[in-house]
């Protein structure tokens, strides 16, 4: 339970917010609820109201128009775990133990999530928040690293890394769906049934009036196999019937989830939290090309760390403190997220974060003190080899590969947004620069171990 002193400076923080936007008011007091919707290697260029022209998501359309829309939000990694990873610590991901992706064989896994570092749902929890996870989990198949020993009261969901298919569930034969600790077998769509437990938690918790919640709804769509109900991808074939097969399927996929977003919504309205609860939208990384996904219009594609890779969509609604149809152009991560609701919660910040919060912006500000960004990502294969690659990116230059063995590139962002001229070789001085940073940041990571000592 919080403190005397910290639910005043939260009320300050409020009413603040109030102040500039009054006609959202209701509770000033009142600790506000947290909702992330986190969708896996969704496309920049696979939101319509980030440009999309073929796609439509009219629900998460609508989180843009009752909300603020970021424009310059990256993920904190090119795949699935370590930005999980990033998101749940405000730590960068190698600095819990994430550098890669968490899998099912052990001879291909490269990450094992730091027991010792607290996760959001720590942090909320103590604070006296409900936590949930629904959906997809990928940062352990095991103790001690399981959702509901890693801070969360409750999971349901999945907790592997992708389905051999949406409708049975499976990954490699094995059977990793749970409630809590027990073995479930549930019949449907993955998506439908994540939206539709997602749903059944916030009617259940809007009968607990004195408890906020922190509900973090994981889906695994729209990561590849990419199954679209069968009448989804008929409604989208008759609308476009000369578009790519490849591209009807993602697209009929993605509309798919925003009906299932669409339902989420609509229980937070049934139920009358929606206003004062802080809803963000974002992805884990940018799409796969090979499976008729878009990153319009950056370069690139999931596993890159050129932009197409690392710009998602990230909005924010919380009725009661942002102003709707609002834009930020900030250029922050996906981990900015964690000192965000730690500080709109009126929790004391925690030491050792490398997030930084983004309640200035949501109240009308700017944040300008300058950081650096900072992505790695290790691998297996013959084209990875177990090592790691990384990208920094310091103010308006970036500096980047995307294997461990070829040479770095540099681009200058703010003349070649789109990454097309390599500088690497005519701006040594600032090419130096960037690369001892980032061998900086290398050597921070290297103090926690990326393999289990029991592996």
């Amino acid at each position: 339970m919080i403190d005397q002193m910290k639910l005043t400076s939260f009320a300050t923080l409020v009413l603040s917010a109030l102040l500039a936007f009054p006609s959202h008011a209701e509770n000033p007091t009142q600790r506000p609820n947290f909702l992330i919707i986190l969708t896996d290697d969704h496309g920049h260029g696979d939101v319509s109201c980030y440009g999309a022209r073929d796609v439509r998501t009219p629900h998460i359309d609508r989180l843009a128009k009752e909300g603020m829309r970021f424009t310059t939000m990256r993920a904190n990694g090119t795949v699935c775990s370590p930005t999980r990873a990033a998101i749940l610590t405000g730590r960068y991901a190698d600095r819990v133990g994430v550098p890669g992706v968490i899998r099912t064989d052990p001879r291909n896994s490269w990450g094992y999530f730091d027991p010792k570092t607290p996760t959001l749902a720590n942090v909320l929890g103590d604070a006296g928040y409900h936590t949930a996870i629904i959906g997809k989990w990928h940062l352990g198949l095991t103790s001690p690293n399981l959702p509901n020993e890693r801070g969360f009261a409750h999971f349901h969901g999945f907790l592997g890394d992708m389905m051999d298919s949406y409708t049975t569930h499976l990954r490699e034969g094995h059977n990793y769906m749970r409630h809590n600790d027990e073995v479930i077998d549930p019949e449907g769509h993955a998506t439908d049934l994540f939206s539709d437990w997602a749903a059944g938690y916030l009617h259940e918790r809007s009968n607990i009036s004195d408890q906020p919640f922190f509900l973090y709804l994981a889906y695994n769509a729209p990561h590849f196999p990419i199954e679209p109900p069968a009448e989804w991808l008929a409604r989208v074939t008759k609308r476009m019937p000369d578009i790519d097969h490849k591209r009807a399927n993602n697209v009929a996929f993605v509309e798919h989830l925003d009906a299932g977003i669409g339902r989420v919504l609509a229980a937070l309205d049934e139920t009358g939290l929606a206003r004062n609860t802080v809803v963000v939208f974002t992805a884990d990384n940018g799409g796969a090309l090979a499976y008729g996904q878009s990153n319009e219009p950056w370069r690139g594609e999931k596993q890159d760390h050129y932009d197409g890779g690392l710009r998602v969509p990230f909005i924010v609604r919380w009725p009661v403190g942002v102003k709707p149809g609002s834009r930020s152009d900030y250029a922050g991560l996906l981990f900015d997220m964690f000192p965000t609701f730690v500080e709109l919660a009126g929790i004391d910040p925690l030491e050792d974060l490398d997030a930084r919060s983004l309640v200035p912006i949501l109240n009308g500000g700017r944040v300008t003190e300058a950081r650096d960004l900072y992505f790695v990502r290790r691998e297996g294969g013959f084209k990875f080899g177990g090592n790691s690659y990384e990208a920094l990116i310091r103010g308006e230059w970036k500096i980047l590969r995307n294997d461990p063995f070829s040479p770095y590139e540099l681009y200058h962002l703010a003349v070649d947004p789109r990454e097309t001229k390599n500088v690497a070789t005519t701006q040594r001085k600032k090419f130096e620069e960037l690369a001892a940073a980032i061998r900086h940041h290398i050597q921070r990571g290297g103090t926690t171990p990326w393999q289990s000592a029991d592996d």
